[in-house]
């Protein structure tokens, strides 16, 4: 017998389990960025794979389902989850701890220190949970990750129900879990050896800190692995004016071309901000097929400036969107981040066709889908991995819908309703099933008081 989700409560908390099927019908339909909105849609499910989708004029027989779960989803839009394209998630802890700060200031005189104080396995576990129940709450299916002890954000992720690209860093000074610097590539491979193939939503990779805080050789021997291990590579570039600056024995004349005469720079390399590239580092960007992953709301807050996107997509870049940590942002909302990519390319171009809605809405789905590797994720399609968000559009601020463009302009998180991820449906009507938030809470707030009575 189905369970008929619109009538029948569910627990705060599931089993690890996969439905064998799930139908959803009568909803608007979204299935990839650039195509017409669908009306009297439905899809289908079997374990964690989109199977088929189609109109009301083929909905299979309510006598014969094809389906365990059936949720109506009247008044709702169906739509590909959202992906963040970069996040430090245990940063949660620091939110708002150093508000208001230019970058070199917020990051050497407060997140450093404050790393080095209080970031350790349990913290990263629980302020990972943290971030997730937030990304979640706001349609976020996917996250790629980068700080320490990674292991404990990997199995937070798991537990959360959420997909992860999860990267262990890396960085030539004493860190988190990596006291002595020589030995950061041993601790990113024996990250590697304990994740890769193990979890089917968690994919390893690297995320070497940036040109300024890794030598030109730490970064080759962190490169080289991620290549012998076939694993993501991601590194902050270009974020700050004077960047060049504070390179140790620059090999280029621009952080971008310090990074390209290492050979650093190809399709499995995701470089974060590029906030400053000039037109040959654009060039070099282009040729290398290297990704790029832009944080517009954190750009601005720390005061780096305003990303080039409208020139790096003409130039046939992969560009992807995020919302880095909640300490530079202070939120995860990809909806209100998809916003402010295209109206900042508005501004800082002064063409109000620079970027539209539908390429920010690319850039947070398809986009970063690809960037990471996860070419199955991203659009509503049969093959596609079952990534699902159902927003509520009875609301004043969404009506009408005339087309997707809504969803950038005018949505935001809170308008989420339902997220299904991997075929398992982590959060309906709003409330979280995979994991306790409350108690994931109180446990970010027994941390954050340490921080609360060092500050006093």
């Amino acid at each position: 017998m189905p369970l008929f989700l619109t009538t029948s409560p569910l627990p705060l908390a599931m089993p690890n389990t996969m439905p064998d099927s799930i139908l959803i019908h009568n909803c608007t339909l979204l299935t990839a960025p650039d195509t017409p909105l669908l009306a009297n849609g439905w899809l289908r499910t079997q374990g964690g794979t989109i199977t088929a989708i189609g109109s009301a004029a083929n909905l299979p027989q309510p006598e014969n389902p094809e389906a365990t779960t059936i949720i109506d989803g009247q008044g709702k839009l169906l739509a590909p989850g959202l992906i963040n394209g970069h996040n430090h998630c245990a940063m949660t802890l620091f939110r708002g701890l150093a508000d208001d700060l230019e970058l070199a200031t917020w990051l050497g005189e407060h997140i450093f220190p404050a790393e080095a104080r209080y970031v350790n396995q349990e913290m990263v576990y629980h302020c990972s949970k943290l971030a997730a129940a937030e990304m979640i709450l706001s349609g976020t299916t996917t996250v790629a990750d980068g700080y320490f002890f990674e292991g404990q954000a990997a199995q937070a992720f798991v537990d959360t129900g959420m997909r992860a690209v999860a990267a262990q860093g890396i960085i030539d000074f004493p860190a988190p879990g990596v006291p002595d610097p020589s030995r950061n590539l041993e601790t990113v491979a024996q990250f590697l050896d304990a994740w890769q193939g193990k979890h089917p939503r968690i994919t390893p990779a690297i995320f070497a800190h940036s040109p300024y805080t890794c030598s030109a050789r730490t970064l080759q021997r962190a490169k080289e692995l991620a290549t012998t291990r076939q694993a993501p590579f991601f590194i902050h570039v270009a974020e700050s004016r004077q960047e060049q600056g504070m390179i140790r024995a620059p090999q280029g004349t621009s952080p971008i071309r310090h990074l390209a005469a290492l050979g650093l720079l190809d399709p499995r390399t995701i470089c974060i901000h590029c906030v400053w590239p000039d037109d040959e580092d654009l060039d070099l960007l282009a040729r290398s097929e290297a990704g790029v992953v832009v944080c517009p709301q954190s750009h601005l807050k720390l005061a780096s400036g305003m990303a080039p996107v409208s020139a790096m997509i003409e130039r046939g870049i992969r560009v992807g969107l995020g919302t880095d940590g909640s300490a530079s942002n202070n939120g995860l909302d990809m909806f209100k981040e998809m916003a402010l990519l295209s109206k900042i390319q508005k501004v800082y171009t002064l063409d109000a066709t620079a970027l539209s809605a539908r390429q920010a809405l690319r850039c947070a789905t398809v986009s970063n889908g690809a960037l990471l590797g996860l070419g199955n994720i991203g659009q509503l399609l049969p093959g596609y991995k079952a990534d699902l968000i159902l927003l509520d559009m009875r609301q004043p601020h969404l009506t009408p819908c005339s087309n997707q463009d809504l969803l950038v302009y005018a949505a935001n998180g809170a308008d989420v309703h339902t997220v299904i991820i991997d075929g398992r449906m982590v959060m309906r009507d709003r409330k979280i099933l995979s994991f306790d938030v409350q108690a994931t809470m109180q446990e970010v707030r027994k941390l954050a008081s340490t921080i609360s009575r060092h500050r006093e």
